[in-house]
């Protein structure tokens, strides 16, 4: 997992005191960055997002949480800090397969391997959403702005004009993270139980009020995996870019 070096981390100055240094030498060796965002990663992979904390991704390490902050400048940091290593994750995969000489081939090839990769991280997936909300494009991990270009670069040679190409940008992204999101709903009421309406929950819900919704439950609690993010895919492109080809 290839991780850029954060020109902003480094400890609150409050916490900078004179003569005192927090060891960076932990389990694994000296830490970076990298070190330290594959630790919040597993932590998370393992326990859940409420379990992230700095003292937590250090006792990973086997350091103080204060060691940490060279590398991630709080928890906000370390949120961020997983998004950019799924998209690093993301470039990894790309860089392991064969590139598409067609715009729309090449498309379908990086949204199934963001759909394999978030599937991976299913407690991170979230946050591609969520952290999204609250920084700002400029401030986003290069990582995530690279995989911004990668899909704008692909629409642009598909000879769509700006305009077109920035909607189909929102689109397209927008269409792949609600794949995701939908595939990862909790959907299961008690795992328990074999009865398939018992199991969903639909005692729960009123029957007069939500029939469509009761009798959708069944399909919608199955994913609808890459094969359902391919076919809408299909159709964005179909709707902004139809009849088109390699633009080169």
């Amino acid at each position: 997992m290839a991780i850029e070096k954060d020109p902003t981390a480094g400890p609150p100055a409050e916490r900078r005191a004179p003569g005192r240094r927090a060891g960076d030498h932990g389990r694994y060796g000296r830490l970076s960055r990298e070190l330290v965002l594959t630790a919040a990663l597993g932590l998370v992979d393992r326990e859940g997002l409420s379990a992230l904390s700095m003292r937590r991704t250090g006792a990973e390490l086997g350091v103080e949480a204060m060691a940490l902050y060279r590398y991630a400048a709080g928890k906000d940091a370390l949120l961020d800090g997983l998004v950019e290593a799924l998209y690093a994750e993301l470039e990894e995969e790309l860089a392991a397969s064969e590139e598409s000489p067609e715009w729309r081939d090449e498309l379908h090839r990086i949204a199934a391997a963001t759909y394999r990769v978030a599937l991976g991280h299913p407690h991170v997936a979230p946050l591609l959403a969520t952290r999204m909300l609250a920084v700002p494009l400029a401030r986003r991990p290069l990582a995530v702005l690279r995989d911004h270009e990668r899909v704008l670069a692909l629409l642009n040679r598909a000879g769509l004009d700006e305009e077109a190409t920035v909607t189909a940008f929102r689109a397209v992204s927008g269409w792949i993270l609600g794949c995701i999101l939908g595939d990862l709903r909790a959907m299961v009421d008690n795992p328990d139980e074999p009865d398939p309406a018992f199991r969903l929950g639909l005692h729960r819900m009123p029957a007069r009020e939500l029939p469509s919704l009761r009798a959708a439950a069944p399909t919608l609690a199955r994913r609808g995996g890459p094969e359902v993010m391919a076919a809408g895919l299909d159709a964005l492109l179909d709707h902004f870019a139809p009849g088109a080809g390699v633009t080169e």
